[in-house]
């Protein structure tokens, strides 16, 4: 690669400006950062660079930018598509690259109950963020399993989902302003809360998603919510996907925007996380073929929402659409059958290897593509095991595939799993999908993504990075080819 290692003037620069709190290339201190979150790609560093405030990150990036050094942002290091690994930049195993830490940058600037604004720094841990409005009386209405890692710039960065995007959408809607610095160390500071501005392009919403290839997000002002009055959680027992999709519609009908969250889970999900995960439990008598967990939500003093969820659940029974059903009768028991579904994701990786895939169809056809999906990938890997979980309601499922049963599941990944990726989000592409609905595209998932996406939008996304980093050192190797990549025939 032709990425320069930094040199011994620029990291003397570096270590004088941010000292010892900010600056290191102790392998010790670099190594527990260079892993991806699943353990797939280990990567290398010059340094591990942290700044404190917007000052210092803006001159991290100028003087970087003024040697062509590589820069790769991290938040939480939680990426599921190895976004913030360093990874691939060094020809022959070199460091070369600055890994920019923002874990440093956690303070929330402001909360505004009037605005119903947050400021917050781009390394505030998202669980952190929630208390800190909670507080105040409101709430962020994003939620995921790793709330307790992840943080507000890599939220922004991967445009994250969760499980509330039924009712108010992921990190692109919730955004209101961004302070950024650019490829070039100038500072993009547009964090006034406005709701409407139409002043030509609209250049957060290049940051948002752009996976740190645009520039290293400082702050965001976030939209908030007034705080739940009262909050209603379901478990439901149905016999197909198809019947969930109409539950969806019928709740709607009924609750209207009450409905904040609609997770499907298939048998075989549960009963994994029955057997790996402690202290879980089976919450009806008898096992459906797929489950929902539904939660609705109400102001405080409406209309307590536990009595409209019962009520819809009864004439979805009456109708022969619901087999069965329980509704939490406290905050634990709302707890533990969230933890049913939060859990899956962990009990799947304890029974063994998968190939992830965090896909997106349209809603309406995602039971049928979930179907046939599952049956394509078995008839082309004979005892490959398709599992489909996930948010049902926004069209976005985790479509994982395992190793066959009693087989070696590491030899079998390292084999296989990389076609069976490949046929997954070829599928998905067919259907007029999307094979990154909320983890991005980052390293994994790039060689796919080049492949499959169409030809005038890279075009254009490959304009955009051209234009704003022409010098390719914002997270080079992630979502976009490298320079020379772009430049062989």
């Amino acid at each position: 690669m032709r990425y320069p290692e930094p040199s011994a003037a620029l990291l003397s620069h570096l270590s004088d400006r941010l000292g010892p709190a900010g600056f290191s290339t102790d392998p010790a201190d670099l190594a527990p950062w260079l892993t991806d979150w699943r353990r797939r790609l280990t990567g290398t560093a010059a340094a591990l660079v942290s700044p404190a405030d917007a000052e210092e990150a803006a001159f991290v990036v100028a003087a970087a930018a003024a040697e062509g050094v590589a820069i790769v942002p991290q938040g939480g290091n939680s990426s599921m598509v190895a976004g913030a690994t360093p990874a691939g930049i060094g020809a022959d195993g070199r460091a070369c690259a600055l890994l920019v830490s923002m874990r440093r940058m956690r303070r929330i600037r402001s909360v505004s109950v009037a605005d119903n604004a947050v400021v917050a720094e781009a390394g505030v841990v998202l669980a952190d963020l929630h208390g800190a409005v909670e507080a105040e009386g409101r709430r962020f209405p994003l939620s995921l399993a790793a709330k307790g890692n992840a943080t507000v710039g890599g939220l922004i960065a991967t445009n994250a989902g969760g499980t509330q995007v039924l009712r108010f959408g992921p990190m692109r809607a919730l955004v209101l302003g961004i302070e950024a610095v650019l490829p070039d160390g100038s500072m993009l500071r547009g964090l006034a809360p406005l709701r409407k501005d139409n002043r030509g392009y609209d250049l957060k919403q290049l940051l948002i998603g752009g996976e740190g290839t645009l520039g290293l997000v400082t702050a965001a002002t976030l939209r908030l919510v007034p705080a739940i009055g009262e909050r209603a959680v379901a478990w439901i027992g149905l016999r197909s996907a198809d019947d969930a999709l109409t539950l969806l519609r019928l709740l709607e009908d009924r609750l209207g925007e009450a409905v904040e969250s609609f997770e499907l889970v298939p048998a075989e999900g549960l009963a994994l996380v029955l057997h790996h995960i402690p202290d879980t439990r089976a919450p009806l008598a008898e096992a459906s073929a797929w489950n929902v967990l539904v939660e609705a939500v109400s102001p405080a003093g409406a209309v307590p929402i536990a009595q409209k969820l019962e009520a819809a659940l009864a004439a979805a029974i009456e109708r022969g659409l619901v087999e069965d059903a329980t509704v939490a009768q406290s905050e634990s028991q709302a707890d533990a059958l969230w933890k049913l579904r939060e859990s899956l994701s962990e009990a799947e990786a304890r029974d063994g290897m998968a190939a992830k895939h965090d896909i997106a169809v349209p809603v309406a056809d995602m039971p049928g593509f979930m179907a046939r999906a599952a049956a394509a990938v078995s008839d082309r890997f004979p005892g490959a095991r398709p599992i489909a979980f996930g948010h049902l309601g926004d069209g976005n499922v985790h479509f994982n595939v395992r190793a066959p049963a009693n087989s070696d599941g590491k030899a079998w990944f390292a084999a296989t799993a990389a076609d069976v990726s490949r046929f997954v989000h070829g599928l998905v592409t067919e259907a007029g999908g999307s094979m990154s609905a909320e983890h991005g595209i980052g390293r994994l998932k790039r060689a796919d993504f080049l492949e499959l996406t169409d030809p005038a939008k890279l075009a254009a996304m490959i304009a955009i990075k051209r234009a704003l980093d022409p010098a390719d050192i914002m997270n080079p190797g992630a979502l976009l080819p490298l320079a020379e990549e772009r430049a062989r025939p």
